[in-house]
């Protein structure tokens, strides 16, 4: 009886400190209360935050990708590709690039043919792999390399052996060639 009770109060405090409002909780890691935001003399962007220019830590003044490693969604052009799939391009194509041959929605072979096989390829699980219950696209993306040219992302329909189409393109003439 006293594991159960032992059991119920800790339960009990860990709902209750889930429940706390970030801004209301002093010292709250994870959202800064608007005083706390508040600057008076400028600091460099973390990594990752736009400059002050407008542009990500990853890309230049250019729009040229400088670290295709650390490129997020949401800074490249929105593409309604084959098939209606939706994607995005970001980056100004590399000089003798093959990427100008494709399109959003392309299937993972398609895409080999045209430009050939990655220098480096990987799989990842994102956020929507642990949504309980998902089915949907969009939980896990196998990523190819290619030096000199950029990184292609493709979403793999809820499954590593499902197929996979392409989703992402990010030019980068800096491109190692190797996934860090």
């Amino acid at each position: 009886m006293q594991n159960k009770s032992l059991w119920l109060a800790a339960t009990a405090l860990t709902v209750s400190l889930c429940v706390v409002a970030p801004s209301q909780a002093a010292g709250w890691p994870f959202k800064k209360k608007k005083e706390d935001t508040a600057q008076t003399t400028e600091e460099a962007p973390a990594e990752g935050e736009a400059k002050p220019g407008g542009h990500p830590a990853w890309m230049n003044d250019q729009g040229e990708v400088i670290k295709a490693s650390d490129a997020e969604e949401g800074y490249g052009q929105k593409v309604k590709g084959v098939n209606d799939w939706e994607g995005e391009i970001v980056g100004k194509l590399a000089p003798g690039s093959k990427f100008d041959k494709l399109k959003i929605g392309m299937p993972v072979r398609q895409v080999t043919d045209l430009v050939g096989q990655p220098t480096d390829q990987g799989v990842y699980a994102t956020g929507k792999a642990w949504i309980p219950f998902f089915h949907g696209s969009g939980t896990t993306r196998t990523e190819y390399v290619y030096k000199g040219m950029g990184r292609l992302i493709f979403d793999s329909k809820g499954g590593f052996d499902s197929g996979a189409n392409l989703v992402w393109i990010i030019n980068s003439a800096n491109e190692s060639g190797y996934r860090d």
